[in-house]
């Protein structure tokens, strides 16, 4: 585990630079379910599809696959799944896309905050993910398939 992941379970904020902040995946759920936050998951439509995805979770992509364009509906589709009142929860694969996802969502007015270690967590020492961190790791909903 990265030495500034969370330990597992926790519920960390952290302020951040460009929007509202960096929190954890447990605290990402609880937001989510209290009807406090949106869950946006930006990864690939392909990325949900092989690896897995967070049931009725907002599916928008950053970028898109194959290429990784920059998604031209992106910002309409933000816009139409987070309502003004609510936290913008952004989930990746690791916690990096989603940082530039959570910039734009600040810059679009929303109250954004990236997800730490995303949906996968950080990759181990043979270059794995999904052992280290992450919403799936944490046992956070997901299904695959």
């Amino acid at each position: 585990m990265r030495h500034d992941a969370p330990a597992p379970h926790a519920l960390v904020q952290r302020d951040a630079d460009g929007y509202a902040g960096d929190i954890s995946v447990t605290l990402a759920h609880q937001w989510w379910q209290a009807g406090e936050g949106v869950l946006v998951d930006v990864r690939t439509d392909a990325e949900r599809a092989w690896v897995g995805f967070v049931p009725e979770a907002a599916p928008i992509a950053w970028k898109q696959w194959p290429g990784m364009a920059m998604n031209p509906d992106f910002d309409a589709a933000l816009l139409a799944a987070v309502p003004k009142d609510k936290k913008a929860l952004l989930l990746c694969r690791s916690g990096v896309r989603s940082i530039a996802a959570a910039k734009r969502a600040t810059e679009l007015g929303l109250q954004a905050y990236n997800i730490l270690e995303g949906f996968e967590g950080d990759p181990n020492d043979n270059a794995q993910r999904g052992q280290r961190g992450g919403w799936r790791f944490n046992g956070l909903p997901w299904r695959q398939g």
